[in-house]
């Protein structure tokens, strides 16, 4: 048993009768504390966006330049600078999970 409830177990064996529906309250009321963290969604904090060079996102997409060049309008997280072509960086990876699952 954890170090930590050995006092609620020792209080358990102790307490009077009447103290024990308390107990038993303040008991459910951690499980339920603990099943709520348990069942709740995992909220990922959103790092900072950044952009990929054509040579890393062909790297990570593992694709070629020239697919990428050529189909760069089909992609939603292609960003333009001037003449050259940048990755957002968690485009890429959205666009990898959903290919991934898909």
């Amino acid at each position: 048993m954890r170090t930590e409830l050995e006092p609620i177990l020792a209080a358990a064996r102790t307490l009077s009768a009447e103290e024990l529906p308390r107990l038993l309250g303040d008991l459910e009321e951690i499980k339920a504390t603990a099943l709520v963290r348990l069942t709740a969604p995992v909220i990922q904090p959103q790092l900072p966006d950044s952009l990929l060079s054509i040579d890393e996102a062909a790297s990570v997409l593992g694709m070629s330049k020239s697919y990428l060049y050529r189909n760069a309008d089909k992609f939603s997280f292609v960003r333009r600078e001037g003449r050259a072509l940048r990755f957002s960086a968690r485009g890429v990876q959205e666009y990898l999970r959903r290919k991934q699952r898909g």
